[in-house]
């Protein structure tokens, strides 16, 4: 990518006004911007937060410009998960599949850009980071959920249905929504999906993991919380083209 726009720097949060700065910004987008909630989020404060935070590496992008933090990503390893007694997403996905491989496990939660930052090079930045952070644990799959906003699975029926028929995981890595809220993505028949209206309808962040080898699990969960419709997304690095990982990298895609 051009080196226009703002200078950025990378981080893992080493202190509490780190966190509380990830916690920030997670408010801002997840419960001011998309009327999300959970129990331990502090409206006063203007913090979301969890009981994985504890236990989690977060990764701050900040304009340095500025010193604000604009960017975050939440990074859970597997030893990480096993302090924690899970990883974030088993109260959607049996994750088992993934558990059971024998391979290096990150999952990936609460990702976020400030609205005034999204569009430009910000993502590729923090993807960068990212790629260094895997690089760094040896990491060999990574996962987690990505959201469509709304609850309604209908009206989702084209960008769910195209997800599913395009994109659906290899069976040695297909996860499944957990029995009781299994909602599926088999909704519209292949040759009868407007393949062109439906990928629009898909968010940009889903399309960015997609462009990168990203496959999907069978089933969509609905999280009422955080008035979303969640997918299960599954990145195996073993599987990348070098192309996909030039761009992963932030070394460009051609």
């Amino acid at each position: 990518m051009p080196d226009s726009g703002p200078a950025y720097s990378i981080k893992i949060a080493e202190s509490e006004a780190d966190l509380r700065a990830a916690q920030a910004l997670r408010y801002e987008v997840f419960v001011r911007e998309l009327g999300g909630g959970g129990v331990l989020v502090d409206h006063q404060a203007g913090l979301e937060r969890d009981r994985f935070d504890p236990f989690v590496d977060h990764m701050l992008l900040t304009d340095e410009g500025t010193g604000r933090v604009v960017g975050v990503y939440r990074l859970l390893r597997d030893d990480q998960a096993r302090a924690a007694g899970s990883f974030y997403s088993e109260s959607e996905y049996d994750l088992s599949l993934l558990k059971s491989s024998g391979r290096r496990l990150l999952e990936l939660g609460r990702s976020c850009l400030h609205r005034d930052y999204r569009g430009g090079t910000a993502m590729y930045h923090l993807w960068n980071g990212l790629a260094n952070y895997v690089s760094q644990h040896g990491i060999e799959l990574l996962f987690g959920t990505a959201s469509f906003h709304g609850t309604d699975v209908r009206s989702l029926a084209a960008p769910l249905s195209l997800l599913h028929h395009a994109h659906l995981a290899p069976e040695e890595l297909r996860v499944r929504a957990v029995p009781g809220h299994y909602h599926s993505m088999n909704l519209v028949p292949r040759d009868e999906i407007d393949r062109k209206a439906a990928m629009v309808a898909v968010p940009a962040l889903i399309k960015a993991y997609l462009r990168l080898g990203g496959v999907v699990g069978d089933g969509a969960f609905v999280d009422h919380a955080f008035n979303t419709t969640d997918i299960c997304l599954i990145l195996d690095t073993a599987r990348m083209t070098e192309k996909q990982r030039r761009f992963y990298t932030g070394g460009g895609g051609r």
